[in-house]
């Protein structure tokens, strides 16, 4: 028998017990009323005893599956990690010696995208898991052993990794030790619970501990490395909401907090009905989206300088930093017309993050967005329509229709917006490649070496569909598909009949959709 069907009949075998577990669940019926519980016929004996009690019976197994559950997972990470480990060896075997200086950059990035899509998980993360795994296998061995008998989760492997990571080989080794080597001899051993028995959050606080007593290194040394990995991240999220999350200086964390607090507990009063919570958050968009926080002419205020640090200065007029303004930032907004109008209430499309209110498209239109784009969408699928050219250089609404149909980097897994990415052509112009929407795609920077530097390869593209990628291995990984939905028409009219001004033969109606829907745009009561 051959691995790869060694392989096969391992995971069938993994489903098929999978499978028996779910049936246990699934296939019992428990009474609401008489608190009875019967079993459907799964072809195995439900070994419940004549005299037992069957609800209690069926609650045992439920957490006997839990508890057996928690015990194989750590079991599968830990093949998961080998295989993702052994991979890395194999790929750079194939690959063969590195000749040109930017080879090894390249394979590690054809590597990485390879397990991000066979996992059907960002790069990002594909990263993360392979330098565990590498962390695991090569430095952290009794870590790995504790994971393949079940006694530690994948969460506390994590963590051993993460704290292991910027220790020297002695100081991770007694990390290890001091944990999980159960042996009596083993010095400065654990004395509280084992760590498989805490939750791994309560693991992770005495983990860090342990390594600020013992680490070799001084803080000061550390934070010098680890403030070179400060960022902010835009994390998009439900009901037209998202995150701004910032990796700073403990410090400028905490003065930021403390500020915003207290110019938040100012605002509060009888007339402010915003929690503590709502105004942080408004205080906190004012103050970057402005450049100024509120004062009373005549008086010193507070401003936000382009370095991100609070500065006095003279008097001026400031903004309310309990008032967010409209962003005036480069924005990207597909909204139908009558939605726009105010006709239906139909989702409009925040390039970048999805779906957003019609209300607050209306608002940047209104309000002065500086990059607001009227596209054309096919009335049948709601698809932005094909844009041609037969030169090489794009046109801006070329680009801005290629934006609206790939909306992000066009590489598996890639989240990286259309206003960071470049336009590439999939066949080259030189070789006898056309500049038609059917021939570009965006790709990030990173992914635009990947296929220019690596053998990762797109397929080609359609008018309204991304193009997919083939690996190096000969994987294919279609193309994140759209759900392009067709414009929400508005209800018509009603005809109103009754007396009024003209002649009683006819039926009086209003303005026209569109006046109608203009009237109410430009000229709504205040």
């Amino acid at each position: 028998m051959g691995t790869s069907a060694v392989v096969a009949g391992a995971l069938a075998a993994i489903n098929a017990g999978f499978a028996v577990l779910a049936a246990v669940v699934t296939e019992a019926r428990v009474g609401a009323d008489s608190g009875t519980v019967s079993l459907a016929d799964a072809g195995t004996d439900s070994g419940l005893d004549s005299g037992a009690d069957p609800a209690a019976c069926l609650a045992e197994d439920c957490l006997e599956i839990l508890a057996g559950i928690a015990g194989s997972e750590p079991r599968l990470a830990a093949v998961k990690a080998l295989a993702a480990a052994k991979y890395v060896e194999t790929a750079a075997l194939i690959a063969g010696p590195c000749t040109a200086p930017g080879d090894a950059a390249g394979q590690e990035m054809a590597v990485r995208a390879e397990i991000a899509c066979v996992l059907t998980i960002g790069e990002r993360a594909a990263g993360a898991l392979l330098g565990q795994a590498q962390m695991l296998t090569t430095a952290l061995p009794l870590t790995l052993a504790a994971l393949q008998a079940g006694t530690i989760s994948w969460q506390h492997a994590r963590v051993m990794v993460d704290e292991a990571a910027t220790l020297d080989p002695q100081g991770a080794a007694g990390l290890e030790a001091h944990f999980l080597d159960p042996g009596p001899d083993t010095p400065d051993r654990a004395r509280a619970c084992p760590a498989g028995q805490m939750p791994a959050f309560r693991f992770r606080a005495k983990a860090r501990t342990w390594r600020e007593r013992h680490h070799t290194e001084s803080i000061e040394e550390r934070h010098a490395k680890a403030v070179l990995d400060r960022r902010v991240e835009y994390t998009p999220d439900q009901d037209g909401m998202a995150w701004i999350s910032a990796h700073l200086p403990a410090h400028q964390a905490a003065a930021i907090w403390n500020r915003t607090t207290a110019i938040s507990r100012g605002l509060q009063g009888p007339g402010e009905s915003r929690t503590l919570t709502q105004l942080r958050a408004d205080t906190f968009a004012a103050a970057l989206l402005t450049t100024g926080t509120p004062h009373t002419t005549g008086t010193p205020h507070t401003t936000v300088k382009a370095s991100g640090t609070w500065e006095e200065s003279g008097t001026g007029e400031g903004h309310d930093p309990g008032k967010v303004p409209t962003p005036r930032a480069q924005v990207l907004v597909t909204v139908s017309v009558f939605a726009l109008l105010g006709a239906t209430d139909e989702p409009a499309m925040l390039d970048g993050y999805g779906p957003i209110p019609a209300s607050m498209a209306r608002e940047l239109v209104a309000n002065g967005a500086e990059s607001f784009y009227r596209v054309l969408v096919d009335p049948r699928d709601g698809a932005p329509l094909e844009i041609g050219r037969t030169s090489y250089r794009l046109t801006k609404a070329m680009k801005h229709a290629l934006h609206l149909r790939d909306g992000k980097c066009t590489f598996p897994g890639c989240n990286n917006q259309s206003l960071d990415n470049d336009t590439d052509h999939l066949i080259a112009w030189a070789h006898g490649g056309t500049t038609g929407i059917s021939n570009l795609a965006q790709l990030c920077p990173k992914h635009h070496h990947l296929k220019h530097g690596t053998g990762w390869t797109p397929t080609t593209a359609a008018r309204n569909q991304p193009p997919g990628w083939t690996s190096p291995t000969g994987r294919r990984y279609k193309a994140e598909p759209h759900d392009w939905e067709p414009p929400h028409w508005p209800q018509q009219p009603q005809q109103e009949q009754g007396p009024g001004p003209g002649h009683p033969d006819f039926i009086q109606v209003g303005l026209s959709l569109g006046e109608d829907g203009i009237e109410r745009f430009l000229h709504t009561a205040s």
